[in-house]
């Protein structure tokens, strides 16, 4: 069974191979959430991006992003300033299924203030 190690808890769990990230940690009693949206979310239809997480280690071992999650990532408000800098480790707890060991970062902060937010798209010649 894949395990799932959350940096932040500092929990490790075992998940049945190609488990729901969210549904796992919720029984599991990691918060996923941040502030007032504990109660306002989609419920795991990918739409809000508030169960947006940071995979450490182990992309490889998950599936890969769905539709749902590329658009919310892409288009949704909280999710698109959010994932500056951090586009390729930023996944959607509820589209992700495990399928090996992974390590994750839940509840990451907003990069708006850091150097990947302001960063010049082209460097200086």
């Amino acid at each position: 069974m894949p395990k799932v190690t959350f940096v932040n808890e500092k929990v490790e769990i075992e998940v049945p191979e190609g488990a729901n990230l969210r549904q796992e940690a919720r029984k599991a009693g990691i918060e996923l959430y941040s502030g007032i949206f504990r109660y306002l979310n989609c419920r795991g239809l990918g739409q809000c991006g508030t169960c947006r997480v940071l995979v450490k280690k182990g992309m490889e071992n998950l599936s890969p992003k769905t539709m749902v999650e590329k658009f919310t990532m892409t288009f949704h408000p909280l999710t698109t300033l959010a994932v500056i800098g951090q586009e390729e480790e930023s996944r959607l707890s509820c589209q992700v299924k495990v399928m090996g060991d992974c390590t994750i970062e839940t509840r990451p902060g907003y990069n708006l203030s850091g150097e990947n937010f302001w960063q010049k798209p082209y460097p200086n010649k």
